[in-house]
């Protein structure tokens, strides 16, 4: 049965966070608020929590797994950028953007997309997402929270919690969240290209579909 925190959107008790990031650093899988939608998260070094994570998505190693990181900071560990790149992404940051980008060789193989060595990153403009990344001390692996079959994002905590309580370990409630995935930019060849149109805006960043 998973344990449910009800938390300030804006000022989250940090005791509670604290909770959660020992459930995910035990190998838990949580159930958080982003700036777009719930995403499920887990320990980014955790094969058995990374593989338990694709399943409750319905999706295979082919799908790209999100890096959520406080800034961009954490950036250099995980991904290579130029600094054209690197301009975009701090015009983006923090903010309902994930990047595709190429892997360096921290990020352990099975995380990276298996033909391509390409890996999604985003810093989530979101407190209680920003305070429990600062409590868990380093990036979490995460997937917006799509139900296999459906294609909305659940954004109400109440019915992830109907819906999840027995197949996680923690939900954070900090209320409704939007209902948008974010913008997802293909950097990893260089050029950027838009891959999905989402919660970001794709016209501040000098971006379009074309």
């Amino acid at each position: 049965m998973a344990q449910y925190f009800e938390v300030h959107p804006d000022n989250p008790q940090p005791r509670l966070l604290k909770q959660a990031a020992a459930i995910l650093s035990a190998g838990g899988i949580a159930a958080i608020p982003t700036d777009s939608s719930y995403a499920l998260v887990c320990h980014l070094d955790d094969k058995a929590a990374a593989d338990a994570l694709r399943r409750l998505r319905g999706v295979d190693d082919k799908h790209h797994l999100t890096l959520l990181c406080r800034d961009l900071s954490e950036l250099a560990s995980y991904a290579r950028v130029d600094n054209s790149q690197y301009r975009l992404l701090k015009t983006a940051t923090p903010g309902p953007y994930t990047f595709i980008l190429e892997a360096t060789r921290e990020v352990p193989r099975r995380l990276s997309h298996p033909s391509r060595r390409t890996i999604g990153l985003r810093v989530p403009e979101h407190q209680v997402t920003q305070d429990l990344l600062l409590l868990f001390g380093q990036p979490l692996l995460g997937t917006t929270l799509i139900p296999p079959g459906e294609t909305e994002p659940l954004n109400d905590p109440h019915e992830i919690r109907e819906r999840y309580e027995r197949q996680i370990q923690v939900i954070v409630d900090a209320g409704a969240c939007p209902m948008q995935p974010t913008t997802v930019i293909d950097l990893s060849d260089g050029d950027a290209r838009v891959v999905r149109a989402g919660r970001g805006d794709l016209a501040s960043l000098g971006l379009s579909m074309d």
